[in-house]
């Protein structure tokens, strides 16, 4: 190396002692042209876009796999309820594949296969709907199908024709019942 190299010039010495030329020297070497800042500006703006079209996407993604969801639950919500039908459905084939002539075999068979059908809508959430003879009629829960003069206190249940479903607290059929009239 050569001495002048390790030298610094009078005008470096000037720079490195003077405060004031030290901060102009950084606001020159900071200082950018209008086109290094358009260009930084642009960048910045394709790094911002870029970054709202993968949220854009994502948040899509997300709304898609949401209906997906969304169907496969309703497709596949009796799902559950089936499984507990299906040892009531092989019982009751079961039941009519035997040449049993004893009838009160068979219906023990259909008391037990009933027991099953029963314990099947239980674990589904399925509750029967019979009320009791004298039972206030409720119009949620029982559809009056005939008001029969009766004794009882009017719009109370005299006899169930059928029994009523309700599923999860939500009535699937109401029960068939006729009501008492005044006399």
């Amino acid at each position: 190396m050569t001495q002048e190299n390790q030298n610094p010039t009078p005008e470096q010495e000037n720079q490195a002692t003077d405060p004031q030329a030290n901060e102009a020297a950084a606001a020159e070497a900071v200082a950018k042209t209008p086109e290094q800042e358009i260009a930084e500006l642009h960048q910045k703006i394709g790094e911002l876009q870029d970054n709202f079209l993968r949220a854009k996407a994502e948040g899509e993604n997300i709304r898609r796999r949401a209906v997906e969801d969304i169907a496969k639950a309703h497709k596949f919500a009796i799902e559950s309820f089936a499984e507990h039908l299906v040892p009531v459905t092989d019982s009751l084939y079961a039941a009519l594949s035997t040449d049993a002539g004893d009838a009160k075999a068979f219906k023990e068979g259909l008391e037990i296969t009933l027991k099953q059908l029963l314990s099947a809508f239980e674990k589904g959430r399925m509750t029967e709907i019979n009320p009791a003879v004298g039972d206030k009629f409720d119009p949620h829960h029982h559809q009056a199908i005939a008001s029969v003069p009766s004794e009882q206190e009017p719009n109370t249940v005299v006899s169930v024709l059928q029994r009523g479903y309700s599923v999860a607290d939500r009535v699937l059929r109401p029960a068939l019942v006729t009501v008492s009239a005044p006399k």
